[in-house]
């Protein structure tokens, strides 16, 4: 990991930018496998399963013998694991739910919103070097809630035309039958423009790698609604002297292994730290199976050095992480102070995965600096909101003329007429 010294405060936007691994032509290639399925549909994804999966598959649907067969496969203890993380997940996302009072604006004129499910979803499980099962808690369990009519899932298949067994029985678990073996920027394409096998959804999340993001911004572009910019994954620690280097190490750790574009960063104002969390990191990497992937990421990392926790704070809110690790003394004096963060963990106890996984909180979150304007997935992300209003006769008499002046002023005299006719009638009554 590089080390950064009392940067300025000029050079903290270009040290805050992230490391890209993106292939040449990346727009035109996801662009061509949107043409492609959008063409030829189930045979473009079947295709593109041979290419890209070595995979042959005539059925493009998982079976339920197949979630049978993954249901047999899963042990007891790692079933009561999901059970546990989806009873939490779904106990701090049933208390996002809301209901807003109606508000009389002007006597005779009542407005008010109302929450309503966005009627089918689709759901991107990556499913690469690492399949991400969890996410399927993390995007399924709200929408159920929220009420969702239907659920479509995709994930990429091995060469043996299989999906990971405890993908499938976190699927199954959650009631999701609709899943498709189909992965990448082609699973997008699947979803946003519907095929033979697999309906066009109304709104596309989950995260995913560059062909997959690439392919989410590109169907946006089109219409498509989708959850949020989700790249590589990222932490930000802000540690200071009463942090312990072996958390340090295994938190920057823990999301370095997720893939070389992975980046990790320590900000402390604790010189010493620096060289406790750098040992305590040489030692966690050679037990990591995946060494190598989070090798590549801590090469694209840096530590950040700057006298004052305040500083600290500053040089974050301007990094806007997805993860942001509070391991200093009174952390929770300093929530105010974060401004820009998708999900922040506060004392040296508070890693990580336990947002990843089971705390209950949504690990679907803003990246690349993102947090500055976007939320992380909530039950709000599964509805949209539909304001209401009701005017009497006392209303449109008490409102009609500031409408009427104001259509007026913008030239708009039908607008006008609409309220001027009704108040005429009102008034020969």
């Amino acid at each position: 990991m590089k080390k950064i010294i009392k940067p300025p405060t000029d050079a903290w936007e270009n040290i805050c930018r992230r490391p890209t691994l993106i292939s040449e032509q990346l727009d035109d290639k996801v662009q061509a496998i949107l043409k492609e399925v959008a063409q030829s549909k189930d045979a473009a994804l079947r295709q593109f399963a041979l290419q890209f999966n070595q995979a042959s598959l005539t059925e493009l649907k998982v079976s339920e013998s197949e979630m049978e067969e993954a249901r047999q496969q899963i042990t007891d203890e790692l079933k009561q694991a999901i059970q546990v993380a989806a009873v939490n997940i779904e106990r701090f996302h049933t208390t996002q739910k809301t209901s807003e009072e109606k508000v009389e604006t002007t006597p005779g004129v009542i407005c008010w919103r109302k929450a309503v499910a966005i009627e089918t979803v689709g759901l991107y499980i990556p499913g690469g070097s690492a399949p991400l099962f969890s996410t399927i808690l993390m995007l399924a369990i709200p929408a159920k809630i929220a009420g969702c009519k239907q659920i479509v899932l995709c994930t990429p298949c091995g060469e043996n035309g299989k999906i990971n067994p405890v993908v499938l029985f976190t699927a199954s678990y959650l009631g999701i039958t609709e899943i498709y073996k189909v992965g990448g920027a082609q699973a997008i394409a699947a979803m946003a423009y519907g095929t033979e096998s697999i309906k066009k959804v109304d709104k596309i999340f989950g995260p995913g790698n560059q062909f997959v993001t690439k392919a989410k911004e590109l169907v946006q572009k089109s219409g498509m609604a989708i959850d949020l910019p989700a790249g590589p994954s990222e932490v930000l620690i802000l540690a200071d002297s009463q942090a312990d280097a072996d958390f340090v190490a295994a938190d920057l750790l823990s999301q370095a292994e997720h893939g070389p574009d992975s980046q990790v960063v320590l900000v402390t104002n604790d010189m010493r730290l620096i060289d406790h969390v750098t040992i305590a990191l040489a030692k966690q990497l050679k037990t990591l199976p995946r060494q190598l992937m989070a090798q590549k990421a801590l090469e694209n990392s840096f530590v950040v050095y700057f006298e004052s926790i305040e500083e600290c704070i500053e040089f974050s809110n301007v990094y806007a992480p997805e993860h942001l690790i509070l391991a200093i003394q009174n952390a929770d004096s300093l929530v105010n102070a974060v401004q820009n963060a998708g999900s922040v963990f506060l004392g040296n106890y508070s890693c990580e995965s336990a947002g990843d996984y089971a705390s209950g909180t949504n690990h679907t979150l803003p990246t690349n600096g993102y947090a500055r304007s976007y939320s992380g997935v909530s039950l709000d992300s599964f509805t949209k909101k539909i304001t209401f209003q009701k005017l009497s006769s006392e209303g449109i008499l008490n409102l009609g003329p500031t409408i009427e002046l104001m259509a007026e002023a913008e030239q708009l005299w039908a607008h006008k007429n609409a309220v001027t006719i009704r108040l005429n009638k009102l008034k020969n009554k």
